[in-house]
């Protein structure tokens, strides 16, 4: 067995329900151990979570620069940093360590602006490392199922894609979601958008990731509906893809009865393809002369590139956390592979810091489609 690694994290701290996450997912298949963090900007929260998850106070830093710089020095040093901090502050933290040599893994959305997505993707190739970001969803065996059988040729030519996200928690008048929404509404910290680029990108990452599918234009109409906001808290944005397929992308904040609702239908010249990620252990497919047909997680109709992932056997469910601890899975892999010189980009079953990047150039093209009138915008 492979020699665990070594991590640390950015962000994470009291109150922080996406850094539990990330520690949790990763301790699934126990490769790698939390050794250092930079967890809050208040030094004294950031000893405190040290202390609560067992890190050496000599390694528990005030600043992500001076945890950057002092981590590359170590001969103990993190194999990976993840990052989980508000928006704002993606870039200057991914840029620090990657700087350092230390391969990233980031929250989404990657970063604000598309100079500064453009940045990141070079800095990690100039320095030959790995950057993951966390689409958690694409995880899930059964989206890893969707993605094999559309390569593979099986729905035939892809037509159109349905596709959606929306939730219920900011639906009131002078509610704010507690400590993760304020942030999200907040165009200091989130970057001039809300739903959008919490919710949004993640529709064009799975789309982008089951399909293969790549937006040539788009129409976006940002609503801000609820009173008080000043973020978009409902979207709605019609795709053209290269190759003359189309889309319908939706998503919203205010849609009560929906918790995290993403949903993806793609039809093909050969069948269709239902999945909800709320029902994530199964995918509901129907082929050409009507015969439906549901896959289950843990059962033999599943692909075997995605088979691999599973956990559990059927029956026995699998969810959101162990999607994303399947993420870490192959991006451990990739850095052990790395460490032993056997590294090949075909190991990668990650989405990119590329991937992260065309999320954040789909939300500029949104941005820019709204503000002019809602036209069509060329990406």
């Amino acid at each position: 067995m492979a020699k665990k690694l070594l991590y640390g994290m950015v962000g994470g701290g009291p109150g922080s329900f996406i850094g539990d996450a990330h520690r949790r997912s990763i301790n699934l298949d126990g490769q790698a151990e939390l050794v250092a963090g930079c967890f809050s900007r208040t030094p004294e929260k950031c000893l405190q979570t040290g202390k609560e998850l067992g890190i050496a106070k000599d390694r528990c830093y005030a600043s992500f620069e001076e945890m950057a710089k002092a981590e590359a020095a170590r001969a103990d040093g993190i194999d990976f940093v993840v990052v989980v901090t508000p928006n704002v502050s993606h870039y200057p933290v991914c840029k620090a360590f990657l700087e350092a040599g230390i391969n990233v893994s980031c929250d989404k959305p990657l970063c604000l602006t598309v100079e500064e997505a453009e940045d990141l993707v070079r800095l990690t190739e100039e320095k030959g490392l790995l950057f993951m970001v966390t689409y958690t969803y694409m995880g899930h065996v059964t989206a890893k199922h969707i993605r094999q059988y559309i390569r593979e040729g099986k729905l035939g030519k892809v037509r159109t894609v349905m596709a959606e996200y929306p939730q219920g928690w900011l639906a009131y008048e002078g509610e704010w979601g507690g400590k993760q929404g304020e942030w999200r509404c907040d165009p200091e910290q989130s970057g001039g958008v809300n739903c959008l680029g919490d919710l949004g990108t993640h529709v064009e990452n799975a789309v982008a990731t089951l399909t293969g599918l790549k937006i040539k234009r788009l129409l976006a109409k940002m609503d801000v509906v609820v009173p008080g906001r000043v973020l978009d808290d409902n979207d709605v944005i019609l795709v053209e893809f290269e190759g003359g397929a189309t889309g319908a992308y939706w998503t919203s904040q205010f849609a009560i009865g929906h918790d995290n609702d993403l949903a993806v239908r793609i039809y093909g010249e050969d069948g269709s393809i239902e999945w909800n990620q709320v029902d994530c252990e199964k995918v509901k497919m129907v082929m050409r002369d009507g015969t439906t047909i549901e896959r289950h997680r843990g059962n033999a109709g599943i692909e075997p590139e995605a088979a691999k992932y599973g956990r559990l056997p059927s029956g026995h469910t699998e969810g959101w956390l162990e999607a994303m601890g399947n993420l870490y899975r192959s991006f451990i892999e990739c850095i052990h592979a790395k460490k032993a010189g056997t590294f090949t980009e075909d190991l990668i079953d990650f989405p990119t810091v590329v991937d992260g990047a065309e999320g954040v150039k789909f939300v500029h093209a949104c941005l820019k489609s709204n503000a002019a009138g809602n036209v069509w915008v060329d990406l």
